[in-house]
């Protein structure tokens, strides 16, 4: 028996589902080294895809949050590399630590939000279901998608973002609700 054979293999709807259970955590992660909703848009899709890749790397779904910060930290600095250029930026360190203190972040929080998307995801239609998961499939473009759906492009990201919108609503009331009395 080899030692050093994967006993963990991740199928790409396990992936999937790891990846949107965990994304407002990864996102507050990116937002708090990047200054800029719209290159951590582009930091969380380029660490998206290279999860994809490497993702014989992880060993267990308990590891998925450490080791995608890893990656999508590298995404962020590559996005913070372009702003350089254009306005000056924070120093390395002070990024650094930004990044250790936003690691260290409660796992009882991020557990709660994982238990509050999960069910707020079954109540969800399956088609729904769906539609929130497929923008996260880095090989289908939101042209396909909405081609799929019979939708023009507008109208599926009018209904992405509806759903999106009620997702959250259904978070917040769920976080809210098990949140203890202050």
């Amino acid at each position: 028996m080899d030692d050093f054979a994967p006993t963990f293999e991740l199928t790409e709807a396990a992936f999937l589902a790891l990846l949107v259970k965990n994304e407002p955590a990864l996102r507050a992660y990116a937002r708090s080294l990047v200054p800029d909703w719209e290159l951590v848009d582009e930091a969380i899709q380029e660490a998206s895809v290279t999860m994809w890749q490497k993702r014989g790397q992880l060993e267990t779904a308990d590891g998925f949050v450490p080791w995608a910060r890893v990656i999508l930290r590298y995404k962020c600095l590559r996005q913070l590399e372009k702003l350089r250029a254009q306005r000056p930026l924070l120093n390395q360190e002070v990024l650094d630590t930004l990044a250790d203190r936003a690691s260290t972040r409660d796992s009882d929080t991020l557990q709660a939000r994982g238990r509050a998307l999960d069910a707020c995801l079954s109540q969800f239609s399956l088609a729904h279901r769906e539609l929130l998961l497929a923008p996260h499939d880095s090989k289908v473009t939101i042209a396909e998608l909405a081609s799929r759906s019979n939708k023009s492009p507008n109208a599926f990201y009018k209904l992405l973002a509806r759903l999106r919108d009620q997702l959250t609503d259904c978070m917040r009331q769920r976080l809210a609700a098990e949140a203890p009395n202050a």
